[in-house]
């Protein structure tokens, strides 16, 4: 089990419903929650993939319930067909037969909310929907943006937001504030925790890297707007640096990831960058670096990867949008630059390299800011406080 178990389980019955089966932060945060949720809960995935095994590891009971053509919609194109919304008809029948056993359906991604509004309805059951995604373009078309607030507005007993950015981009899309609750994401401190004093020398090693290299690591899936492609740039105005870019193409994004490739040998420094793929060893890692940078060229919703920085002891440097801000205290507890912006980013890496000590303080600063406030205990505790507010105000109308 997780330190989510912290967190007291209220003994409600809960369907939670994901669209993925590949494991992304909101995966990760949905592990820590159902495990806190306890035994009356189970996961309903919409795909078959790795985290259901991540799942069943933590004891979590997990069905799946295949999306159809529903699936293959992207959030930035139009609306979807007739015939995903057909597929999408007949999953909900499915899943509202499931849901009777239930008291609330707790959707964790746009998708999954739009099959648990369907469920619920004919289900009888409120739907809650924990909003991930800021909604903007260019995340989402226009269409999407306004069919998935307007479906809010009718559909929810009550929004989940993790971040206020997140929060505030629902309201201008027109959902209706008063059904949002914000609860920061929160991360498993035991990972860390349970690091021996020599991971991080041991990970370079491991990796091939130069002992007496200064060394930056960013963390996340390959996409245009997770922004591998600023970091590259700000290595090729940083002599000596080394790069570990850990992540992979989670949704067919392989045309980019090999782009960024071929831009490292054009710039003279694939030398110096190494690409790790996925990996299920992040707190080593990120000791085995000197820097975390956090790289989004678009606002992030929350930013896990700056806090799991935080956690490993490691001063981090962010883009300063979205949700990041209401992490990262500029100066105190890491940097802030700004999006897209290559120079900004060498900069900061530069004045870190530079100032070890300082470096040194706002590690630990950020590590003792990370630990007590974004917390899996706290995030767990900070949904079960929403779902009572959100059902106690169901059980009033």
């Amino acid at each position: 089990m997780t330190a989510a178990t912290a967190a007291t389980a209220p003994q409600r019955r809960i369907l939670c419903i994901d669209h993925a089966g590949v494991l992304g932060g909101a995966e990760l945060s949905l592990r820590d929650l159902a495990v806190s949720f306890g035994e009356s809960a189970e996961v309903l995935l919409l795909a078959d993939g790795p985290f259901r095994a991540a799942l069943t590891a933590q004891g979590v009971r997990v069905d799946v319930e295949p999306l159809g053509a529903l699936g293959a919609v992207k959030k930035d194109a139009g609306l979807p067909s007739l015939g995903a919304l057909m597929d999408a008809a007949g999953i909900a029948k499915r899943v509202a037969r499931r849901a009777r056993a239930y008291d609330v359906l707790y959707a964790n991604s746009q998708k999954a909310f739009v099959v648990a509004a369907a469920a619920g309805l004919l289900a009888r059951r409120p739907v809650v929907w924990h909003l991930r995604d800021i909604l903007e373009e260019p995340h989402f078309s226009r269409a999407n943006i306004t069919a998935a607030a307007q479906l809010a507005n009718l559909r929810a007993a009550g929004v989940i937001a993790n971040s206020h950015a997140t929060a505030d981009a629902f309201v201008a899309a027109g959902g209706h504030r008063e059904l949002v609750h914000v609860v920061h994401n929160g991360i498993d401190v035991a990972p860390f925790d349970a690091l021996s004093p020599d991971a991080g020398p041991e990970a370079r090693r491991a990796l091939g890297v130069p002992a007496e290299a200064f060394v930056v690591a960013l963390f996340g899936r390959f996409h245009p707007w997770k922004g591998q492609q600023v970091l590259l740039d700000a290595l090729a105005e940083l002599p000596g640096v080394h790069a570990l870019i850990v992540g992979a193409p989670l949704f067919g994004e392989t045309a980019f990831e090999a782009a960024q490739h071929a831009r490292a040998r054009a710039l003279g420094i694939a030398d110096r960058v190494h690409w790790l793929g996925f990996r299920d060893d992040i707190p080593a890692l990120m000791r085995a670096a000197d820097v975390v940078v956090h790289t989004s060229v678009l606002p992030e919703p929350f930013g896990r990867v700056v806090v799991e920085g935080m956690l490993a002891g490691r001063p981090v440097v962010a883009t300063r949008a979205g949700g990041v801000p209401e992490i990262v205290t500029e100066g105190e507890t890491g940097c802030l630059v700004p999006p897209a912006d290559a120079p900004a980013l060498a900069r900061a890496i530069r004045g870190l390299r530079d100032n070890p000590a300082g470096a040194a303080a706002m590690a630990a600063r950020g590590a003792a800011h990370a630990r007590a406030q974004f917390s899996a205990g706290a995030m767990c505790a900070g949904v079960a406080r929403a779902l009572d507010a959100i059902l106690h105000e169901v059980a009033r109308a």
